[in-house]
């Protein structure tokens, strides 16, 4: 087994190293050591990842009006839902043979314009209730969830997992009746809370709290109840004085939110988001073991360079970017999982599937190499299909022919077998994935770099009444705000309060949205790019360094992790 190595990374030229580790997997899955960083193999993963932004368009089968990710004008066959799931058309009608005499990426990208995409990935019982969602899966009765899944009456949020009636909020799991909330863990009935809010029932503006009851405002609370600005009360009185803050009022929740922000500020925060992990690295991971360098992961072991993979299992897996789900073996992915196994160099790709190199939408089956929007099957490449030996044979000559006829981008880099897909192959813009959030570039660099910018498109709203015109108390909201277009106070889009909506904040006591859906997503969504950043800062309570997620501005007293343990928990 190799020792630890340095390499100039192929993209940004810095050097990086490959631990003796990381040699052996390689060596186990069978694929040669990378040519780019870490940073830039999840750049180039991302960069395929459309999460938020939909367009209207015809299904190209159905013809019917549908909302897809992929804009009308891309040069893309794309199906809507139900057509792209059924069985009225098949991938192995695309199938073709393999050309010796030019590069893999070449016929790769061929195949892509002409095999039919789904138009937004949902499954089968999503698009039966909730069609207005975009990567997400065991939906039912939703609206506006994104990168989502197995949740119920819920609209307006990102990275929402199991839970049920949920509304504008992002980063949770396990909950329930909330709003307004981020990194939420088994709660119920909880209102603005922040970063790490965990099995607690009825609070609001929480932040770093643990198991906690009524309470109000506070940060760093653990196993308490009656609490307002963690200073104590009777029941009595936590009721008595929590009636001064009537949150139907979109002036007072306002008020509300930016004391509590303020005084959260008093308190060291938790300075990693971690629980039940061994041996781990990154931010915001938990209940794994052996995982370094991961970020929002949920139950891995034995991995490395994992990125939004809140479905456990995940198992001996490096550099895959979304999903799980009972995924093992698997490298340089991004959204595959769901009892797969085996996959290399895939994108939105599972469900079953065991053993796939560079496939988009390949579901079910094994041994798949290069194929699109393949449906279940066997020993398949290019979409078409061989018998086990031949495939074997092939897939081998293949395997060598990339490696002496590489592609090469319109840069210079040079893709062998081993390499994810060049950015310049998305069927995005670079601006509309989340790459550009994590990595941003200008227009011009994005264009240099010899990838796709989009400019935004402009549209203009037949807007009602504008947001500042809007009822303050959601008492004073009349039935009727389901018919008016608001005008968003951020974006200028138009927009509706939905019906679960208004019933939701009138139940909860809760006011009306000032800005649109998709700003209160980004809103959020921005938070969360922020918070799996890694800083280096000084506790000061110890001096010792460390790395965190807060900036001197978000958190001016910041502790360690042993110094927080000892002095909060």
């Amino acid at each position: 087994m190799a020792n630890s190595e340095k390499r100039a990374c192929q993209n940004c030229k810095c050097e990086f190293e490959i631990d003796a580790s990381d040699f052996k997997f390689y060596e186990k899955i069978q694929v040669p050591p990378p040519t780019f960083c870490p940073e830039c193999r999840l750049q180039r993963r991302l960069a395929f990842f459309n999460i938020f932004n939909l367009y209207q368009r015809k299904c190209d089968l159905c013809k019917q009006e549908t909302i897809s990710m992929y804009a009308p004008d891309s040069p893309y066959a794309v199906y809507c839902p139900p057509c792209w799931w059924s069985d009225e058309w098949s991938g192995f009608d695309y199938g073709r043979d393999y050309d010796f005499s030019r590069p893999f990426f070449e016929q790769f990208q061929e195949l892509w314009h002409k095999v039919p995409l789904l138009g937004l990935s949902i499954d089968i019982q999503t698009m039966k209730t909730s069609p207005w969602n975009n990567h997400a899966g065991d939906i039912k009765s939703s609206y506006l969830l994104f990168h989502a899944g197995y949740t119920e009456n819920s609209a307006y949020g990102f990275y929402v997992d199991h839970c049920n009636e949920i509304l504008d909020s992002s980063a949770i799991i396990s909950c329930e009746l909330c709003y307004d909330s981020m990194h939420s863990y088994k709660d119920s009935r909880c209102v603005g809370s922040r970063s790490q809010v965990v099995n607690c029932i009825d609070c609001f503006f929480l932040k770093d709290s643990f198991n906690c009851q009524n309470c109000f405002a506070s940060a760093n609370l653990r196993n308490k109840k009656f609490h307002i600005f963690n200073k104590p009360y009777s029941g009595e009185k936590y009721f008595e004085e929590i009636k001064k803050w009537n949150l139907g009022s979109f002036k007072t929740y306002k008020e509300i939110q930016k004391l509590a922000e303020d005084h959260w500020k008093l308190f060291p925060p938790k300075p990693v988001e971690e629980e039940m992990s061994v041996n781990s690295s990154g931010s915001h991971f938990f209940q794994s073991k052996n995982c370094q360098q991961c970020f929002e992961v949920v139950g891995a072991e034995d991995s490395k360079f994992l990125f939004l993979m809140p479905n456990p299992p995940i198992k001996d897996c490096y550099d895959i970017s979304s999903w799980g789900d009972n995924l093992s073996l698997s490298y340089e992915c991004s959204n595959v999982g769901e009892q797969a196994s085996g996959l290399k160099f895939c994108n939105e790709s599972g469900l079953g599937l065991v053993n796939a190199e560079y496939c988009k939408l390949s579901t079910g089956g094994s041994n798949h190499f290069g194929c699109v929007s393949v449906k279940k099957g066997d020993y398949i490449i290019l979409n078409k299909r061989y018998e086990k030996e031949e495939y074997e044979k092939l897939r081998l000559k293949i395997i060598q022919h990339m490696s002496e006829m590489p592609y090469v981008d319109k840069k210079g880099r040079i893709y062998k077998y081993g390499e994810f897909f060049p950015i310049e192959l998305s069927p995005f813009a670079y601006n509309e994935t989340i790459a550009s959030n994590f990595f941003p570039m200008s227009k011009e660099e994005v264009e240099a770099n010899g990838y796709k910018w989009k400019e935004p498109e402009i549209k203009t709203y037949s807007v009602t009444i504008p947001a500042e015109n809007l009822p303050d108390h959601i008492k004073d909201a009349p039935d009727s705000i389901l018919d008016e277009v608001i005008g968003c106070n951020k974006c200028e889009r138009g927009f509706r309060v939905i019906p679960m909506e208004l019933k939701f904040l009138r139940e909860r006591n809760l006011p009306l949205p000032r800005q649109c859906p998709f700003c209160r997503i980004q809103e959020k969504f921005n938070i969360w790019v922020r918070n799996l950043r890694l800083i280096e800062r000084i506790c000061d309570k110890c001096g010792a360094t460390f790395q965190t997620k807060y900036t001197k501005e978000e958190a001016p007293i910041v502790y360690c992790k042993k110094c927080y343990q000892n002095e909060v928990i």
